[in-house]
């Protein structure tokens, strides 16, 4: 008989890297239990100090490297290790992109039984500077400022060098500087969380990539705006193509970083930005894909999964701003959007005008209320667009989607683990999983999207 001792808490032992999960964490086995290592890679051989056991599975701190896997890097980012933005600087490339593809893989395969392989993932051509947005939280010490991102499962800062992530525009940094400046002259003070007081809680960036229109927003605990005209002048001497200059009024004692209200002191309410040929106003609170070339590949492969021939009807929904309909009617006879946010559903319909596009219609409803709108006028949607948050979709709306009848399903996904889920569901429902792709719409993170192409069983 193998017995097989148990790990404790405190314990040091070698361990070899097998893989990485989901969150960055490198897995090993010790006596057949899985031990999770932060801020290794596949190949790396370790002493791992233990400071957490359960029943299966335990977790562990680097001691020593013994071995450095093949894949293993130096990152280029001072904080990467202690920062909770990437998880993988520490690898190639090339290996990230294949763990990112083989979990896609495996969530389809474990969660959702299905049988499709992964046909590829498409990469970045650039793993740096890529992000759109970004939203800093901020500590203001002896009168200093310090913007960063949280630390690893926290809200404890970690403060960029200089203001300047390696995910993020360089403008970015010159804009955290601007506010450094206007938050000590003001003699400005920072949210706590623990107490729900002080003035700024959050800086907020978003740069349009194609004409390189920036806006600035301060996210701040309180209903008014601490003299806006310093803050103005400050970023117009710092940020060249600046067009828009906002607070956002968040008095809540919560984590949600935006509030309801958002003012514009100076310039637009929106900066213009450029997708596959078509224009899209945004504002500050609108979902918009922070990676704008990763993002164009994207909605290519969803429109080479839709397989247009011109005279369907495109139900796209959780439509948002309307983006992915957007680049896509020029191919069918009829698009509508639905989605349940009123100001996005503005939006969308603006973006329309903007383009020239006269075959749109944009439904501020829930899926069900514009699915009965739908069906009472005799509209049959032939494709439908699906691109739910994270949490991917309940059933009662995958129901309304099957009750449609679509021919083909393009799913866009998230999180691949909720996309198996759902997956699996419209397969017992009359739907099967004919391709799938991943994309990297977030290089260096441990996020990956995936699209996928479901066509109705004629059987």
């Amino acid at each position: 008989m193998v017995i097989y001792v148990a790990l404790q808490k405190n314990d040091n032992i070698e361990l070899k890297i097998e893989s990485v999960t989901s969150q960055g964490s490198g897995i090993g086995h010790h006596e057949r239990m899985a031990v999770f290592v932060y801020g290794t890679v596949p190949g790396d051989v370790i002493t791992a100090h233990i400071i957490k056991v359960k029943k299966n599975y335990a977790i562990g701190i680097i001691g020593e490297i013994i071995t450095e896997g093949e894949s293993r890097i130096k990152s280029a980012c001072p904080v990467s290790e202690r920062c909770g933005g990437c998880a993988f600087r520490n690898m190639t490339y090339e290996e990230e992109l294949r763990g990112k593809k083989n979990r896609v893989q495996d969530a389809v395969k474990r969660i959702g039984h299905i049988d499709v392989e992964v046909e590829e993932i498409i990469g970045a051509d650039s793993t740096d500077r890529y992000r759109n947005k970004a939203q800093y939280p901020v500590r203001i010490k002896d009168g200093e400022l310090e913007a960063g991102f949280y630390a690893i499962n926290s809200h404890r800062i970690i403060p960029c060098k200089g203001g300047d992530c390696l995910l993020s525009p360089a403008e970015f940094a010159k804009g955290i500087d601007a506010f450094a400046k206007w938050a000590k002259a003001e003699n400005l003070t920072s949210f706590d969380e623990r107490t729900g007081r002080g003035y700024l809680r959050h800086i907020y960036f978003r740069k349009a990539f194609a004409t390189g229109e920036f806006m600035a927003c301060a996210v701040v605990n309180s209903e008014t705006a601490e003299n806006p005209d310093l803050l103005v002048s400050l970023l117009r001497e710092n940020i060249e193509n600046l067009r828009s200059v906002q607070f956002n009024f968040n008095t809540a004692n919560t984590n949600v970083i935006l509030g309801e209200r958002t003012e514009t002191v100076w310039g637009s309410d929106t900066i213009c930005d450029t997708l596959l040929g078509r224009k899209f106003q945004i504002s500050a609170d609108s979902f918009y894909q922070v990676n704008h070339d990763q993002c164009e590949k994207l909605y290519t492969v969803a429109k080479e999964f839709a397989d247009f021939r011109g005279d369907e009807v495109l139900l796209d929904l959780y439509c948002g701003v309307g983006t992915i309909g957007i680049t896509m009617a020029d191919g069918v006879k009829q698009l509508v959007g639905i989605e349940i946010v009123p100001k996005a559903i503005e939006n969308a319909r603006a973006n329309a005008k903007l383009n020239n596009i006269e075959n749109a219609e944009f439904i501020c409803a829930d899926a069900s209320q514009g699915a009965a709108e739908l069906e009472r006028r005799g509209i049959k949607p032939d494709v439908i667009i699906l691109d739910p948050p994270r949490k991917g979709c309940d059933e009662a709306l995958l129901d309304t989607v099957v009750k449609m009848s679509p021919e083909r399903i393009v799913y866009v996904s998230c999180d691949s683990a909720t996309f198996a889920r759902d997956a699996a569901i419209l397969s017992s429902k009359g739907y099967a999983v004919k391709r799938l792709k991943a994309v990297d719409m977030f290089p260096r993170t441990t996020h990956v999207e995936a699209v996928s192409l479901l066509t109705k069983n004629h059987d």
